[in-house]
C-alpha cells in the first residue's frame, strides 16, 4: 500500500506524545556520543548562562542600593561605600556583562546548532532518497519541500530555546521569588507564584487552540506551494491549453484559504497577548501595591521600592518571551514531527544485513518464475521466466499494461519480487548491495531527464571522476560533440530545468553519452526513443546498437522496427509469455507479433502516404 500523506496533526493527549517523541529524537543531536566537542561547547555554554544569570538577579540589588544612598536612607557600609556614582557604574558593569555573557553563549552554541541542522537536513535528504519509487510516485514534490524546509529550521530553534530559554527562565524565575520571599514577605513570592501560574496555564491552553488554527494555515500553505510548483513544472502543459487563468485561479483559491487560516491566526494572537498582558499587569499591580504600603509603613526604603519594581519588571519581560518561545517551540514540534514522520517511512527495499557486493563477470541475466503486483489485488508479472545470455540483445514488446516497464523497475529493483527470483550471473538481486547492482546496470529512459547545470556536468553524471578527454569521446560516441563544440560556451552550456533548452534528441543523446561514460555490463532501454520523430529515431537507433555491443542489452519497446535486430523478442501479454524467437521466427509463426507487425507497417505506410515523417 502506498504511504499515507503527513498531513495530520495530533493533538491533546497525543499531541504532548508526539512532542517528547520529537524532544527524544533532538537530544542525540544536542548530546551526541561520538562527538566530544559538541558535549564541551554545550557545557561551557550553559555555565555562560549561569552566570548571565547570577548577574541578572543581582543587578537590581545595586540599583535598590544606589537609589537609597541618593534618598539619604542608607549608611555607607560595605558596597554603599562606592557612593551613588560608584553604585550606578556597577549596576551598568553588571548589566554589560549580563548581556555580554548570553551573547557569548549563543557564540559558543551557535556551531551545535549549525552542526545539527547540517546533520539533521543530509539526512532528511538520503532518507529521501532511499525510499522506494513506490513512496516517490505517490508523493507532492511541493508539499514535501515545505515539510522538510520548515522541519529543518525547527532543529537549531527548538535546541537552542529548550536548552537556553524554558530551563533557565524557570530557575531566573524562583531565583527572584525566593528573594523576595527572604528579603521582603512571603506574600511576594505567593503572588508572583500564582501570577506565574495562571499565566502560563492561559498561555498553554490558549496556544494548544491556536496550534489547531496554525495547522490549517501549515496544510493550506503546503497546499498552494504545492499547487504552485505543480503548475511550473508543467508549465508546457498550462501554455498547451491556455490554462493560465485557471492555473491562477486554482492557485488564487488555495491561497484564499491560507488567507482565512491565517486571519485566523492573526486574531487568535491578538486574544493570547491581550490576555497575557492583563494576568501580567494584575500581579505586577499587586505586587508593586504591596510594597507601596511597606514603603509608607517605613517597613521598606524607597530603593527597596524600586527593586522590587525592577524585578517584576525582570520577570515580566522574559515572560512575554515565555509567550512567545512557547508558542514557537510548540510549532516547531509540529513541524520537526512532520519531518520525523518523513523520517520514519520504511524504505519497502533495503539491503540485506549480509548483502555483498554484486559480480558482473558475464552478464547473464535470469528472471525465474517472477510474479509481482504494485497492488495485491492486481497481479502485473504471472510467474515470468526468460533468460538473456552475456551480450544477448532481448527485446520486450507488448500491449501498454502487459509488464514491460515493470520488468525494468524490477531489474534496477525498485521493488522486490513477491516470488520468483532475479539474478545476474547467478546472484539473486536480493542478496546483492543495491549500489552495487545500480553500478552493472545502464539505463536509457523514454524521456532523459537532465539536471539544471551544464552539459559537462550531465554527460559526468554518469561516471563524476571522468577526465575531460572521457566526457567527449563519450559524447563522441554519442554522436553530439560536434553540436556541443558548435554551442557558444560548449560544454559549459546551461541545459535549464530538466534539460528544456535543448531538443528531444539532443537530450536523448546527452543521455546516452552518460550511460556510455557510465560503461555498464547491462543496459537497459525502456522506450528510449518512442517520443523521438521518425529521423531522430534511426539516428539515435544506431548509437544505440553500437552502445549495445558487447553488453547484455533488454530493450523495452513500442515500435517493432527498433527490435528487428534483436537475438530474441519476447511478446508480452497481461504479464505472460505470449510469444519468443526472433523477428523472422515470429513472423513466419504469424501469430501476436506477426499481427502487431502488420499493424504497425500499415499505420507506418499511411503515414508515408499523408507525408507524415
Amino acid at each position: 500500500m502506498p504511504p499515507s500523506p503527513i498531513t495530520d496533526h495530533p493533538t491533546g493527549a497525543e499531541a504532548r506524545a508526539s512532542g517528547w517523541r520529537t524532544i527524544r529524537k533532538v537530544g542525540p543531536y544536542l548530546w551526541p556520543a561520538a562527538h566530544p566537542w559538541v558535549k564541551k561547547r554545550v557545557v561551557v555554554a550553559l555555565g555562560m548562562l549561569l552566570v548571565a544569570r547570577l548577574i541578572s538577579v543581582y543587578t537590581p540589588f545595586l540599583y535598590s542600593k544606589a537609589v537609597d544612598v541618593l534618598a539619604g536612607e542608607a549608611s555607607p557600609s560595605g558596597m554603599l561605600m562606592l557612593g551613588a556614582v560608584g553604585l550606578t557604574v556597577a549596576y551598568g558593569a553588571a548589566r554589560a556583562m549580563s548581556v555580554g555573557f548570553q551573547q557569548l553563549r549563543d557564540v559558543v552554541f551557535a556551531r551545535v546548532g549549525q552542526r545539527a541542522l547540517r546533520q539533521l537536513a543530509l539526512e532528511t535528504f538520503e532518507h529521501i532518497h532511499a525510499l522506494s519509487l513506490r513512496y516517490h510516485i505517490t508523493r507532492k514534490t511541493g508539499g514535501l519541500s515545505r515539510i522538510i524546509e520548515r522541519g529543518v529550521k525547527g532543529v537549531e530553534f527548538l535546541l537552542r530555546f529548550l536548552l537556553f530559554s524554558i530551563g533557565p527562565l524557570v530557575v531566573e524565575l524562583l531565583m527572584i521569588g525566593v528573594v523576595l520571599a527572604v528579603m521582603f514577605d512571603i506574600w511576594y513570592f505567593v503572588v508572583v507564584l500564582v501570577t506565574l501560574a495562571i499565566y502560563i496555564w492561559f498561555t498553554f491552553a490558549v496556544t494548544e487552540w491556536r496550534v489547531k488554527i496554525r495547522k490549517e494555515m501549515n496544510d493550506q500553505d503546503t497546499d498552494a506551494n504545492q499547487k504552485a510548483i505543480d503548475s511550473l513544472l508543467n508549465f508546457e502543459t498550462v501554455k498547451y491549453f491556455g490554462a493560465e487563468k485557471r492555473e491562477a485561479q486554482r492557485y488564487d483559491g488555495a491561497m484564499a484559504q491560507y488567507e482565512r487560516a491565517a486571519l485566523k491566526t492573526a486574531y487568535s494572537l491578538g486574544f493570547l497577548n491581550f490576555g497575557q498582558s492583563l494576568i501580567i499587569s494584575v500581579g505586577l499591580v499587586i505586587v508593586m501595591g504591596m510594597a507601596a504600603v511597606g514603603v509608607t509603613n517605613g517597613n521598606m526604603s524607597v530603593g527597596d521600592f524600586v527593586m522590587v519594581n525592577a524585578y517584576m519588571i525582570q520577570i515580566t519581560m522574559p515572560l512575554n518571551f515565555l509567550g512567545t518561545v512557547y508558542r514557537e517551540i510548540r510549532q516547531a514540534l509540529v513541524d520537526m514531527g512532520e519531518m520525523f514522520d518523513l523520517l520514519e517511512q520504511p524504505a519497502d527495499v533495503t539491503d540485506a544485513a549480509d548483502a555483498g557486493a554484486l559480480v558482473c563477470d558475464k552478464g547473464e541475466l535470469v528472471f525465474e518464475d517472477v510474479v509481482f503486483g504494485y497492488d495485491a489485488a492486481r497481479p502485473i508479472l504471472k510467474g515470468l521466466s526468460f533468460r538473456a545470455e552475456p551480450g544477448q540483445t532481448v527485446a520486450l514488446v507488448g500491449p501498454s499494461g502487459s509488464g514491460k516497464s515493470t520488468i525494468g523497475r524490477l531489474l534496477f529493483r525498485f521493488y522486490d519480487v513477491e516470488r520468483g527470483a532475479i539474478r545476474i550471473d547467478g546472484q539473486d538481486l536480493r542478496d546483492v548491495t543495491q549500489d552495487s547492482l545500480h553500478a552493472q546496470i545502464g539505463v536509457v529512459p523514454q524521456d532523459t531527464v537532465l539536471f539544471n547545470d551544464t552539459i559537462r556536468y550531465n554527460i559526468a553524471y554518469g561516471r563524476p571522476d571522468a577526465s575531460v578527454e572521457e566526457i567527449e569521446a563519450a559524447a563522441k560516441a554519442a554522436k553530439i560533440h560536434d553540436f556541443i563544440s558548435g554551442l557558444p560556451e560548449g560544454y559549459e552550456t546551461q541545459v535549464g530545468e530538466r534539460g528544456l533548452k535543448l531538443s528531444g534528441g539532443e537530450k536523448q543523446r546527452v543521455g546516452i553519452a552518460r550511460t556510455l561514460l557510465k560503461d555498464p555490463p547491462i543496459l537497459l532501454l525502456d522506450e528510449a526513443t518512442s517520443a523521438l520523430d521518425t529521423e531522430t529515431e534511426r539516428e539515435i537507433q544506431d548509437e544505440l546498437k553500437m552502445m549495445g555491443q558487447g553488453r547484455t542489452v533488454i530493450t523495452i519497446a513500442h515500435r517493432l522496427s527498433t527490435v528487428v535486430d534483436s537475438d530474441r523478442i519476447i511478446v508480452l501479454d497481461t504479464g505472460e509469455i505470449a510469444e519468443t524467437g526472433t523477428h523472422e521466427e515470429l513472423l513466419r509463426r504469424n501469430g501476436r507479433y506477426a499481427s502487431m507487425w502488420a499493424r504497425q507497417a500499415a499505420e507506418r505506410e499511411d503515414m508515408a502516404d499523408r507525408g507524415v515523417a
